[in-house]
């Protein structure tokens, strides 16, 4: 059996990723192109270099769309619907996760502090007020004081932020035992 990297038949001569032209996940002929990582769910090998071959010789084009390259047919027009159809299913996808993931963002949320020291739990619980509105809410969510939160963002809004101390000098309980100088 001949390894799909050897050669291509429908393309009647040798190459690498005969294999990638070949068949319904040529990104030309996809109603909504493909990532990188789609093609390699897809594939099941590397497409990185392949795909970068085939831009060079300008056999397909890529656009980025959120923050990634989207592999697309090159002719102008072609390539316009992809990113058309590529936005409506990304569009569509955000829609149907964004009841369920509030409820997932906020266990993250909690995680996330949970992991913080003081400092930075306080400045996390001032930063997601900003961001999100309402001191109260966020300390509700974080099981904090509605004043840590307040604290936090002006901390952040006044920029005095200490760094390399958790608590100031002399802060936490006092050994039970005097030390005896030596």
């Amino acid at each position: 059996m001949k390894s799909p990297l050897s050669t291509s038949a429908a393309c009647g001569r040798s190459t690498r990723f005969g294999f990638l032209v070949t068949g319904p996940w040529w990104p030309p002929q996809s109603p909504a192109g493909y990532f990188a990582s789609e093609l390699e769910n897809i594939l099941h090998v590397p497409v990185k270099e392949p795909l970068l071959r085939l831009i060079h010789q300008d056999r397909i084009a890529r656009q980025t769309v959120s923050g990634l390259y989207l592999y697309c047919a090159s002719n102008p027009r072609t390539r316009q619907q992809q990113l058309q159809a590529r936005q409506v299913l990304l569009e569509s996808a955000a829609a149907a996760s964004a009841g369920s993931s509030s409820d997932e963002l906020r266990a993250a949320i909690v995680l996330f502090a949970s992991l913080l020291d003081e400092q930075q739990r306080r400045l996390y619980a001032g930063l997601e007020s900003i961001q999100l509105g309402g001191d109260r809410q966020i300390a509700d969510l974080l099981h904090l004081d509605p004043h840590t939160v307040a604290k936090g963002r002006r901390q952040l809004l006044t920029q005095e932020v200490v760094v390399g101390r958790v608590r100031s000098v002399g802060g936490g309980r006092k050994p039970v035992e005097k030390k005896r100088p030596r």
